[in-house]
C-alpha cells in the first residue's frame, strides 16, 4: 500500500491494500487544521530503534523544502499497528484532541505531526538520542545513583501533572519511555497512545485486554471494564514501578509470562518489592501507589511532593538527615500518611460533612457528626490540623481532624452506592461514586465502562449498599446473569460471600459452601444490580436456614452426615447392647427355674447336668459311696 497527499492540507488519502495488489481500494481521511499532516513522501525510514506493545519506534529523516532551501533533519517515527478503515477517523479526532492539548508542555516530547505510511498511522516527534531505560542499560548492575532518581522522578512527575491537568492520561509509563534532552531531562515520550486505541478494534486480542505494557500495567488495566475504571491513579502505579526499576535495576515481574504477571498482579494481588536505601517519604508514597484498589493510591501531586521534600536530604549515619536538621529512620510512623484517600478532597468553609464510615461498612449508626457544617478551620500544615463543625441540636462546634468526615454534596458522598434513574444497557446501573464536585458534578465508576462516567448528581440516585462479609444470590428474575454464577444440585442459584469490593462496584464472591479443588475456580465476580442479600434471620423456614448454614462452610453437610451416622451408630450399640440384656436375663432365669424343679424333683429332664462330685478337699469329708 502506498500513501499519496491530496490538495488540501486538512484531508488525504490513501490506497489500501487487502491481500490483491491488483484490488487497491482508496481511502480518504480528514483532520481538522490543528493536527499539522506530514506527506509521507518527505519521509524516509532509516531503521527501527524500538518495539513495544503499541507499535515501532523509526528513526527516519524528514525533508522539508522550499523555495530558498532544503533541510533534511532526523525524527522519530511511532509506527501504530493497522486501524481497519472504519475506526481510522475515530483516532484521528482523539489525536487531534491530544496534539492540541500537548501544545506548549514542557515535560512532553515535541510531536511534528501525523502521517501514513504503508497503511499504518505514523506520529512523527522529535528525535532525542536516548532514554533512562538506554542509560540504565549502559550502567553495571542496571540501577541509577538515588540522587538521578530523585531528579527524574520530580521531572517525570511534573511532566505527568500537566497531562492530568489536561485530563490525559498516560498508561505507559517505562523507563524507555522517559526520553532525555541534550540537557539531560527527563521527558515523558508516550502521552496518552493507550488512551487512543480505547474502544477501537486491533488486530490482535490481546492488546484489547490491556492497555500498557504488562510489566508495568496496574490491575485495573488489565481488565478495565470490569475491574476498572482506568483513573489518575493508574499512572501512579506505573510511575512506582518505573522508579523501583530505576533504583534497583531490576524489571518489576521480570521473567514472568503476560499470564504469570495478570495471575500474580491482579488475582493474588502481589506489590513489586521496594529495594532499600529510599528515603522515607519516597518509600512511603511508593507503598502507596501499589495499592490494589486504585482509591486508595496517591495522586501524581503527592509524589511530586514526596520526592521534592526528599531531593535535598542525605544520607549519612545509617538514616536519611532531611531539612531543619531532623533525622529520619526508615520505617517511619506516620499513619495518616498511609490512606492518601483521606486527603484527595480538600475542605472548605460552609462545606456539609458527616462522619466518614468505616472501610466496606454500610451503617450509619453512632456516627459523631450525622451532618454538620464547617464554621471554621484550624490547620497548622496540610495534613494536620482541626476543623470546627457544627450539628444541630450542639451549642459549642466540634473540634475533629479532617480525616474523620467526608463531604456531603447534593446528599451524596465519595464512596456511596447510587444508581442511574435511565440506565444504560451497555454497563451496569449501579455503580460506585467516586467525586462530587460542589457544583454537583459527579464521576462513578460502573461496571462495563473502562473510564469513569461523568454526568451531574440529578441523574443518580441512592442504591442497596453491599460490604464485605454478606452473603449474596442471583435475583430471581435474572436468568443469565453478567458473570458466570455457579448453581446447586437442584438447578437452583448457589449462595456465596463477598470477599472484596472494586472500584466500579463489582463484587468478588467465594463460595464456601463448595470444596474447591485445585484447578477449581475459587472465587466469581457479580453485578450489584443482579444479586440481593441472603442471611439466616431472613431465611424462611427451618430447611432454608439449614440450606444457609450448609452455604456457610462445606464441610456442614460432611459434620451433620458424619454427626448422622455418629448418632445412628450410637443408638444401635444402645439397642444391641439392651437385646444383649434382656436375652441374658432371659436365660438366667430358665437356669434358676430349670435348677429349682431338679432340686425339686417336680418334672424337667436332668440328663443333661453333671453327675455330682465329691468334695475330695474337704476335711473329714466322704462321699455317700465311700460309706
Amino acid at each position: 500500500m502506498t500513501g499519496r497527499v491530496s490538495p488540501s492540507p486538512s484531508a488525504f488519502e490513501f490506497e489500501l491494500f487487502e491481500g490483491d495488489p491488483d484490488h487497491l481500494r482508496t481511502v480518504v481521511a480528514t483532520s481538522n487544521k490543528t493536527i499539522p499532516w506530514i506527506d509521507p513522501a518527505s519521509l524516509k525510514l532509516k531503521h527501527r530503534i524500538g518495539r513495544g506493545p503499541f507499535g515501532d519506534v523509526w528513526l527516519a529523516t524528514h525533508h522539508r523544502s522550499t523555495d530558498d532551501y532544503d533541510q533534511y533533519h532526523e525524527v522519530a517515527i511511532k509506527m501504530l499497528p493497522p486501524i481497519k478503515e472504519d475506526h481510522t477517523q475515530v483516532f484521528l479526532d482523539k489525536f487531534d484532541k491530544l496534539f492540541s492539548k500537548c501544545l506548549g508542555l514542557n515535560g512532553v516530547c515535541w510531536h511534528h505531526g501525523i502521517s501514513i505510511i504503508n497503511g499504518k498511522i505514523c506520529i512523527v516527534m522529535k528525535f532525542y538520542e536516548g532514554s533512562i531505560g538506554d542509560r540504565m542499560a549502559r550502567l553495571q548492575g542496571g540501577k541509577l545513583p538515588v540522587a538521578d532518581v530523585l531528579r527524574y522522578g520530580i521531572e517525570l512527575a511534573h511532566g505527568i501533572q500537566e497531562l492530568h491537568s489536561k485530563g490525559i492520561l498516560v498508561l505507559n509509563l517505562k523507563p524507555y519511555n522517559f526520553l532525555l534532552s541534550e540537557h539531560d531531562q527527563a521527558l515523558l515520550g508516550d502521552c496518552g497512545i493507550p488512551l487512543l486505541q480505547l474502544g477501537i478494534p486491533l488486530p490482535r486480542s490481546d492488546m484489547v485486554l490491556r492497555l500498557g505494557t504488562p510489566n508495568y500495567m496496574a490491575p485495573e488495566q488489565w481488565q478495565p471494564e470490569v475491574r476498572g475504571p482506568i483513573s489518575f491513579e493508574s499512572d501512579s502505579w506505573g510511575f512506582g514501578c518505573s522508579i523501583v526499576e530505576m533504583v534497583s535495576g531490576v524489571q518489576p515481574w521480570y521473567g514472568k509470562s503476560v499470564e504469570g504477571i495478570f495471575h500474580s498482579v491482579v488475582i493474588k494481588q502481589e506489590k513489586p518489592h521496594l529495594p532499600d536505601g529510599l528515603p522515607p517519604p519516597v518509600e512511603n508514597v511508593l507503598r502507596g501507589c501499589f495499592e490494589y484498589d486504585f482509591r486508595n493510591r496517591p495522586l501524581v501531586a503527592d509524589i511530586l511532593n514526596a520526592f521534592r521534600s526528599s531531593q535535598s536530604a542525605v544520607y549519612g549515619d545509617g538514616g536519611w538527615i532531611g531539612l531543619d536538621d531532623r533525622r529520619l529512620t526508615e520505617k517511619t510512623n506516620a499513619s495518616s500518611w498511609t490512606d492518601w484517600l483521606l486527603y484527595k478532597d480538600q475542605l472548605q468553609m460552609g462545606d456539609m460533612v458527616r462522619s466518614r464510615k468505616t472501610q466496606n461498612s454500610w451503617k450509619s449508626e453512632n456516627m459523631d457528626i450525622p451532618e454538620g457544617t464547617i464554621v471554621g478551620m484550624d490547620r497548622g500544615t496540610e495534613r494536620d490540623g482541626f476543623i470546627l463543625v457544627r450539628v444541630h441540636g450542639i451549642h459549642d462546634p466540634l473540634r475533629v481532624k479532617p480525616s474523620t468526615v467526608e463531604r456531603v454534596t447534593c446528599g451524596l458522598a465519595a464512596g456511596d452506592w447510587v444508581r442511574l434513574k435511565v440506565e444504560d444497557k451497555k454497563h451496569s446501573p449501579v455503580g460506585i461514586l467516586h467525586s462530587i464536585q460542589r457544583n454537583g458534578s459527579v464521576a462513578v465508576g460502573f461496571i462495563g465502562m473502562e473510564t469513569l462516567w461523568r454526568g451531574h448528581s440529578s441523574d443518580l440516585q441512592m442504591a442497596e449498599s453491599y460490604c464485605v462479609g454478606q452473603f449474596l444470590r442471583i435475583k430471581e428474575n435474572v436468568f443469565s446473569p453478567r458473570f458466570e454464577w455457579p448453581k446447586k444440585t437442584g438447578g437452583e442459584w448457589a449462595t456465596g460471600r463477598i470477599g472484596q469490593i472494586l472500584p466500579n462496584g463489582c463484587l468478588v464472591v467465594s463460595f464456601p459452601g463448595r470444596l474447591a479443588f485445585r484447578d477449581a475456580c475459587g472465587s466469581f465476580l457479580a453485578d450489584p444490580a443482579e444479586v440481593e442479600v441472603v442471611s439466616f434471620n431472613t431465611c424462611p423456614g427451618v430447611v432454608k436456614k439449614y440450606q444457609h448454614l450448609e452455604d456457610f462452610h462445606w464441610a456442614v453437610r460432611p459434620l451433620v452426615i458424619a454427626l448422622g451416622l455418629f448418632t445412628a451408630m450410637k443408638f444401635g450399640f444402645f439397642v444391641g447392647k439392651s437385646m444383649r440384656r434382656t436375652r441374658t436375663k432371659k436365660d438366667q432365669s430358665h437356669l434358676v427355674q430349670g435348677d429349682g424343679q431338679r432340686q425339686d424333683g417336680h418334672g424337667g429332664s436332668s440328663a443333661w447336668l453333671p453327675p455330682p462330685v465329691a468334695n475330695l478337699f474337704r476335711e473329714g469329708g466322704s462321699t455317700s459311696s465311700a460309706r
